[in-house]
């Protein structure tokens, strides 16, 4: 398996089946006559983010991880979504851009170092191999599950395969 067969389908699989998820998350608020900004701004605690900025960060995570992993430019994404148009709208975008990378730019990208901020004013290095199934897709998909979370435990009627893009 190439290493982009094993990063950008991967990335593609939850970003698309997000997007699923946010529609029924739509319905849901207009079915049960809920203002969508009650579910964009829930969360699973009290200390942990809400679900819009759960979905922003699966798309830094895939954006910064496909750019950090060709050495490419790092894209910045202003975190200005407040509706599940604009978020799903982010969503697609994030889709279109790791559908833009090619096999030949991840050639080698396993052992090159990858350098990204992990605080502030500190930054680590690991290989790509490392830093992909360390950090990169770990984080990629805690985001993602938790917003699946929030969404099951406001009352969306999701389940695995939603997750899962099955659906």
């Amino acid at each position: 398996m190439s290493f982009h067969d094993a990063v950008v389908p991967s990335y593609l699989q939850m970003l698309n089946s997000l997007t699923g998820l946010l529609s029924k998350a739509e319905a849901h608020c207009a079915a049960k006559k809920i203002d969508p900004s009650v579910l964009l701004g829930s969360r699973l605690f009290p200390d942990m983010l809400p679900l819009s900025k759960q979905i922003q960060l699966v798309s830094d995570f895939a954006t910064k991880g496909c750019a950090r992993l060709t050495h490419s430019d790092v894209p910045s994404n202003p975190d200005t979504e407040t509706t599940f148009a604009e978020l799903k709208q982010r969503l697609a975008k994030t889709i279109d851009y790791v559908k833009s990378f090619k096999p030949e730019q991840f050639e080698g990208a396993e052992a090159k170092d990858v350098t990204f901020p992990s605080g502030p004013n500190k930054t680590t290095t690991m290989k790509g191999q490392q830093f992909l199934s360390a950090f990169s897709l770990p984080n990629f998909y805690f985001h993602a599950a938790t917003a699946h979370g929030i969404l099951r435990h406001n009352g969306v009627e999701i389940g695995k395969r939603d997750f899962l893009g099955a659906n």
